[in-house]
């Protein structure tokens, strides 16, 4: 998948490159599309790209052994794609609505069988039945499918010739269609749980170049949940899972392609 996902998004480096040259030939410096920004509304579809990964603050008890992290995340790469709709509010500021749907699939392995010295409980902490972890019990795989819509306001530049670049900074509204939030299995039975509702900040930047029939922006999106995604485990379940986590926060990098 990664072979992949980099095969691909180095093909299209080398499409837009070649049609970024292509823009700015002596020849074609006619300015194409001159009136589309000045309409009020807007619309288009974008594809993109995903590196997803974990922001993780773990249990200071559970999720610790002195200096040793016990619950690590493996990055993941996947895919989406969205609708665009943009407000022009002057020359150089724009509000766009951009919803999405992404794929993801991330890995969370859990080497927690040291919190059996804890067995025996606390006044703060029920005591617990150690048992051993399989591989099956360390490793859970999280598979996503979330809703996006970000809400953005985008500061762009004067056009150059075919070209025009903006950054862009916004909140997205995001729901976990696979979270397990409301299973009253959890770890025990092999369900991991998260969030449904999220909320997240995003900030981008990128060039859009303007040809005869269409406007094409590549771009970098970076996103960033700002709630904590966990799930508390059952209270009869030992502290091998989501009692060894305090903070899970999905954090993305995007690589956009838009069509407007």
């Amino acid at each position: 998948m990664n072979k992949f996902l980099l095969k691909a998004l180095v093909l299209t480096s080398v499409n837009v490159a070649v049609f970024a040259n292509a823009q700015f030939r002596t020849r074609n410096r006619m300015d194409k599309l001159e009136d589309f920004d000045e309409q009020k509304f807007s619309w288009g579809f974008y594809l993109n790209g995903n590196r997803l990964d974990y922001r993780i603050v773990l249990h200071p008890k559970y999720g610790m052994n002195d200096n040793e992290n016990l619950v690590t995340s493996k990055e993941s790469y996947s895919f989406g794609a969205g609708l665009i709709a943009k407000w022009r509010l002057n020359d150089y500021l724009d509000v766009r609505i951009e919803p999405g749907l992404q794929f993801a699939q991330r890995q969370l392995t859990f080497n927690t069988q040291s919190n059996d010295i804890y067995a025996g409980g606390s006044l703060t902490n029920p005591p617990f039945m150690p048992f051993p972890l399989q591989e099956k019990d360390k490793v859970r795989e999280i598979k996503s499918t979330l809703i996006d819509i970000p809400v953005m306001l985008e500061l762009h530049g004067q056009r150059w010739y075919n070209s025009r670049p903006y950054i862009a900074a916004g909140v997205n509204y995001v729901v976990n269609l696979q979270s397990n939030s409301t299973s009253t299995d959890d770890n025990m039975q092999g369900i991991y749980r998260s969030t449904t509702h999220n909320f997240a900040w995003s900030a981008e930047m990128g060039i859009q170049f303007y040809f005869n029939k269409f406007k094409l922006t590549p771009a970098v999106r970076g996103t960033f949940f700002m709630n904590n995604e966990k799930v508390a485990d059952n209270a009869t379940t030992p502290p091998y899972w989501a009692s060894a986590i305090s903070t899970l926060q999905t954090r993305a990098v995007m690589f956009v392609l838009k069509f407007e």
